[in-house]
């Protein structure tokens, strides 16, 4: 399908709401299933990833059930499923899974596969993959890549520092070590995500916290509980980019996360002179929300600094695009980790804006934009859900309509993107591919 984008003939106003976090989801859907006894999740993200992990839990044996908006689980008793774990184009659950399957006790001598679409195939596994069988996993992979085959079995504590600064990796070690005898540890080699070490204790398993040290015991029963999903900064963050370069436009939003482990996006923002104030709430659990107001403001280039980059790591493609109409230069460093997301997205959006007319030069971990107009025409997610929506954005304030080709993607982390914004006053429909 493609997505067609009209340029805005006036300011975006009013109130958003952003959908469920998508990481807390996966997270929630992974530990209530490992849970013994029913947990109750409100506000999970109803997207095809988040989907697939949940079904994933349910083929290996969760009870999920949803009512009046809520989803009820019920895990503790797992068992092998008859056919492979399809996580669809999901890294994140697929990662997140591995570590949590890989030494469950009631699935030792079965062999469980994990598999994905074409797009995640692709993406490298053996950043896994190797902490685990350091732990004394057993994992059969293709070249480092799906479908894996694990063969659930007793592993040992291990003290792990990943080669870069990755929640998903961390995660995974983490998940595994729950069934590990002694303790693990990881030690970050820079800031990432923090929701599964936040997560953890609100199912009653102690996690220790030493500077970039998390560390747990393995034994620990997980308990059942209520929780919340906030709002997705993420995905807020395309609501937050329109209204920051469609002239005149003042959003609020509402229910939002703002974890300071990825509020990288906040201040990328605010050092490209976004007028973007944060107000915040109580914590919903052990995770941090609050709302956001939103003005139309003159954006400048900035020099992002590496540091930033795991902090914004989802983020990067609409920081990409308002680059493109931000006044001066843009240079992002550090930033190599984008080539093995659902795309090489730094080749991709870099492609895609030339396409339009923006000035760009691709370097080895990051891009150099130059500022100004942006030209009407077609251009291509390759199949990335997030580089879809962000070129989406940029056509709001294009010269001529925009169509973005293989958009269907935009469905696997946010099927709501073209209500919400065309409620804020965008003009986005679908069309058919030629």
């Amino acid at each position: 399908m493609r997505l067609v984008v009209e340029p805005a003939c006036g300011p975006l106003t009013g109130r958003y709401v952003a959908p469920g976090d998508k990481s807390i989801s996966h997270r929630l859907a992974i530990l209530a299933g490992l849970a013994e006894g029913e947990s109750v999740v409100s506000g999970y993200l109803d997207s095809a990833d988040t989907h697939a992990t949940l079904a994933a839990m349910a083929s290996l044996g969760a009870v999920v059930t949803e009512a009046n908006g809520q989803l009820r689980i019920r895990g503790g008793t797992l068992a092998a499923p008859d056919t492979p774990l399809d996580l669809g184009n999901s890294g994140t659950g697929v990662r997140l899974l591995a570590g949590a399957l890989a030494g469950h006790p009631q699935l030792f001598g079965h062999r469980i596969h994990l598999v994905g679409d074409a797009s995640l195939s692709r993406r490298p596994m053996d950043r896994i993959i190797e902490p685990l069988r350091g732990m004394g996993g057993k994992i059969e992979d293709r070249s480092g890549c799906l479908p894996l085959v694990l063969s659930p079995a007793p592993l040992r504590g291990i003290r792990y520092r990943p080669r870069v600064a990755s929640a998903q990796v961390k995660s995974a070690v983490l998940l595994a070590g729950l069934w590990a005898d002694g303790e693990t540890v990881v030690v970050e080699p820079g800031p990432s995500r923090d929701h599964t070490e936040r997560l953890l204790p609100a199912f009653g398993v102690e996690v220790s916290r030493r500077d970039e040290e998390i560390g747990l015991v393995g034994g620990q029963t997980l308990q059942p509980g209520r929780f919340h999903v906030p709002g997705d900064l993420s995905s807020a963050a395309f609501a937050v980019a329109a209204g920051l370069i469609v002239p005149g436009s003042q959003i609020e939003l509402d229910n939002v996360g703002l974890n300071p482990s990825r509020d990288g996006v906040l201040r990328i923002l605010e050092a490209m002179h976004g007028q973007v104030d944060r107000h915040a709430a109580a914590a919903v659990g052990n995770e941090p929300v609050g709302s956001l107001s939103v003005q139309a403001s003159g954006l400048k280039g900035a020099d992002i600094p590496p540091a930033w980059v795991p902090l914004a790591i989802d983020e990067f493609p609409v920081v990409m695009a308002l680059a493109a109409v931000a006044e001066g230069r843009t240079t992002i460093r550090g930033a190599a980790e984008l080539r093995v997301k659902e795309s090489d997205r730094l080749a991709v959006m870099c492609r895609q804006l030339a396409r339009l007319g923006v000035v760009v030069n691709e370097t080895a971990d990051g891009a150099e934009i130059q500022g100004g107009p942006v030209r009407g025409g077609i251009v291509d997610s390759c199949g990335d859900h997030r580089i879809a929506m962000s070129l989406a954005v940029l056509g709001l304030v294009a010269e001529a309509p925009v169509r973005i080709e293989n958009a269907e993607w935009i469905r696997t982390s946010y099927p709501g993107f073209v209500d919400d914004l065309s409620a804020l006053g965008a003009v986005l429909h679908w069309e058919e591919e030629e």
